[in-house]
Formats: structure tokens, sequence, C-alpha cells
């Protein structure tokens, strides 16, 4: 299961305009004079990810379309260098998120370059980094959980730093949670240290499986760092982030903020 080891085209003169101005990427098509670039942008992102089963169903020309609104905001808002690190800065991520799409950051598009991540093992913690290739599903220390048309959030407590994931599926809900440290070289990312993974079912009985992190942990030489977050675009809304595995996730604030 993975958040983050385990949670985010374009036409008219103006369109192309506005393209010049930030970057050669477009906004989407839009009426100017009826709002931002950037709300028109995350207006378009809600709408494409709706009625995808948080992005299992979403066929590839939704996924392209997506990673270009994605790409979009990303490159026009960037995080600030001190979103981990400044209180003030990182309150903006504390708090409750709802997982609204999962899918590859990793879809080839002529005319957008692919996302590579600096340092992507994270030196001598040798993050797992080959491709997940899931879609609709969260991934953490080898666990995999649908999440498609299931209510997925993931809690972030920056001053303690904690992180936890929640699924709820028919049988009970899943939740995994753990520590995670500001990486040295890349300042927007979380290194994660995945430790409790519970399964409370419906009848009341509890399974603990976080022993298992622990082995991993063993087999690895002591190391428990097992993934990383990377928050890409975020505002008092929509939080976008790039996961180890490529996987690319879209964040909300509001539960209802897409279809499912």
């Amino acid at each position: 299961m993975k958040f983050s080891c385990l949670l985010l085209v374009l036409p008219t003169s103006s369109s192309l305009q506005l393209g010049n101005m930030f970057g050669g990427i477009k906004p989407p098509s839009m009426d100017v004079l009826g709002g931002s670039p950037m709300e028109k942008t995350k207006e378009e992102l809600l709408a494409v990810i709706s009625n995808t089963g948080n992005g299992k169903n979403a066929d590839i020309d939704s996924q392209r379309q997506a990673l270009r609104l994605v790409s979009f905001l990303e490159s026009n808002a960037p995080v600030p260098d001190n979103l981990l690190r400044d209180p003030k800065t990182a309150s903006a991520l504390d708090g409750v998120w709802y997982l609204q799409y999962t899918a590859p950051s990793d879809i080839d598009i002529d005319d957008m370059p692919a996302w590579n991540p600096e340092d992507s093992t994270e030196g001598d913690a040798k993050i797992d980094t080959r491709k997940a290739n899931i879609q609709g599903s969260v991934r953490a220390g080898g666990l995999t959980v649908d999440t498609s048309n299931r209510l997925t959030t993931q809690t972030i407590d920056v001053s303690n730093q904690r992180i936890e994931n929640r699924v709820e599926q028919d049988f009970g809900i899943v939740t995994v949670g753990g520590s995670f440290r500001v990486s040295d070289t890349v300042a927007n990312r979380a290194v994660v240290a995945f430790e409790e993974a519970d399964i409370a079912l419906n009848n009341g009985f509890v399974l603990k499986l976080g022993f298992l992190f622990s082995i991993i942990a063993l087999l690895r030489g002591g190391i428990k760092d097992n993934g990383w977050l990377e928050t890409t675009y975020i505002d008092d809304a929509m939080r976008i982030g790039r996961g180890n595995k490529g996987s690319l996730f879209v964040l909300t604030r509001d539960r209802d903020a897409v279809q499912p």
C-alpha cells in the first residue's frame, strides 16, 4: 500500500500567450475573464478524475489529461522550500486529506518531460523505487490495498512528524501509520518509516501487522525508512504528491470534491 510509500489542456490565442508565460505548459481551455488559470486548472482536474474510481477506471487519455493539468499546477505554483521545516508553513499540510486519485506518474506524453525525482533512493536508505504502476490502489511496505470507491484518508501531523493512511473496506478499516523525516536532499520530500499496520474487522477483532515492518527493517540492516512522498503542489483545498514508486496522488480537503 503506497501513499508515500504509503496521497495530485489547453486553446484560444489567449491560452497560447499564457502558455508562453508559464514555461510552455498551457492552462486548460477557458474564458480568460472567467477566472484565473490556476483555479480553472484545478476545476478541470477535479472534473477529469471524477467518476474514475480513485483512478482505477481512468483510461489512458484521462491519465494523460490529468498529468498535463497536474504539471501546469506544479510548474506555476511550486511549493516553498521550507514546507516541512517551518511550523507556520508546514501547517498547510496538517490534518485530514481525502485521497481522490492515484495513477502512475510516468505516462508517455510527447511534449511533456518525464518526472525524474532527485536522489530517488535517498542515499544509504536505499528506498525501493521500482515502479508500482497501480491505479486506484495504495501501497506501503509491500501491502497493497484497493482504494477504488473507498473512503481513503491521509492524516499528517507535522509537529510530531507522523503520518497515517486509512482505507475503509467492506470487511473493516485498514490503517497504516508511521513517522517521517525531512529528506536531506529534497526539501519537499517526507521520508517515511511505516511502523503500524492494523486491520480492524467489522466484528471488532483487530489484526496488528506492524511486526512486518520490523522484519523488513531487520532484513535491510536496521534501516527503517521504507518510502517517501513529495508534495509537489498545495493550497488550502488541494494537495498533489508523487511517491517513490512512481505514483501520482491527488488529495483534497473536501471529501466530496470529486464524483466517485
